[in-house]
């Protein structure tokens, strides 16, 4: 009768134990475009030389790949499971509607890279789906296109600016048509999960007296003016990005209150973007596409980073998304 009890005690208080180990992993999705990849700061995923390689560009040290480091060592009441499908040069319509056609120069195959479905399907995002984290908006507008093209202007003295000046307006309003559609796409897929929109970074200095002009670790060529117009621009990107995210009552995480200071014109080891120019694994090109002008040879030893996050700025984006990340599961 004493080992009848004994057993029935034990019974009784296994699962509280196992439970928390055996419970399903909470699933979180992170969709987005270069800025979520990473692109240069670390290992490439799928390794390099990989059959799986899908031309996305997607590497170890992303702000994914750490919010998921930190989410293992320290779980938010069960385990969580990362399906990371973000993908450089990705624009909104990649998300949930168009597939994409990726443009990684690594290792390209010959006829280029096969289409990849959208995000939302490459994901399964589905009933199950805890959490989705969107880091988007960017090539939509069509920055790194305005970007080059001021480095481009800016070789002859030119204003990048007075040649967007009439439609940029129709830009503003195309993302936040996007990112609506968007957001509801996304919601319909994962009715249950929480969705977090992530801003983009600092990239810009607030004050344009802080670039070294023609300098390609910073911004080149890009006159004074164009870079305040720019820092403009950006802005305006995260607020459409924050005002449409409030309107669906989701969360969004502001990357570039926490990066002022860091951006792409501030000495090595401050900065947290790399300029036109900067440091990367060797496999990366070293050269800018700028078109009819050709191609804009990086100073020896750096390679083409085109404003982007390094290895720090994604540290600083997993510490701001692992807060909110941690917070969206508290309210399941």
């Amino acid at each position: 009768m004493a080992v009848g009890l004994a057993a029935l005690v034990a019974g009784a208080l296994l699962p509280v134990a196992a439970q928390a180990q055996a419970a399903d992993p909470y699933e979180w999705a992170a969709l987005g475009d270069s800025y979520t990849a990473g692109l240069f700061i670390g290992q490439p995923q799928p390794a390099l030389g990989s059959p799986d390689r899908d031309g996305c560009d997607r590497t170890a040290n992303s702000y994914p790949d750490l919010v998921q480091r930190a989410l293992n060592a320290n779980p938010p009441g069960q385990s969580v499971k990362l399906t990371d499908v973000s993908c450089g040069a990705a624009a909104i319509e990649h998300i949930a509607d168009s597939s994409q056609k990726p443009i990684s120069p690594v290792q390209a195959p010959a006829d280029g890279w096969p289409e990849v479905a959208p995000q939302i399907e490459r994901a399964a995002l589905g009933e199950t789906t805890d959490v989705v984290t969107i880091g988007v908006g960017g090539n939509t507008l069509g920055f790194a296109d305005i970007l080059t093209r001021c480095v481009s202007d800016g070789l002859f003295g030119r204003s990048c600016m007075n040649h967007y000046e009439y439609e940029i307006g129709q830009r503003y309003e195309r993302v936040l048509n996007e990112y609506e559609a968007m957001l509801a796409a996304v919601h319909d897929a994962a009715p249950n999960a929480k969705v977090v929109t992530i801003g983009y970074p600092s990239v810009l200095p607030q004050n344009s007296e802080d670039c070294a002009r023609g300098d390609l670790t910073e911004l080149a060529t890009i006159g004074k003016s164009d870079t305040d117009w720019l820092w403009g621009v950006h802005a305006n990107l995260n607020e459409l990005i924050k005002t449409v995210t409030d309107e669906f009552g989701d969360r969004f995480v502001d990357l570039a209150a926490s990066s002022t200071g860091h951006d792409a014109c501030q000495p090595a080891g401050t900065k947290w973007i790399e300029g036109i120019c900067g440091p990367a694994a060797d496999y990366w090109p070293t050269s800018i596409p700028l078109g009819e002008v050709g191609n804009l040879p990086c100073p020896e030893g750096t390679h083409t980073t085109l404003v982007h996050p390094n290895a720090a700025g994604h540290a600083n984006s997993a510490k701001q998304v692992e807060t909110a990340v941690r917070a969206a599961l508290q309210e399941l």
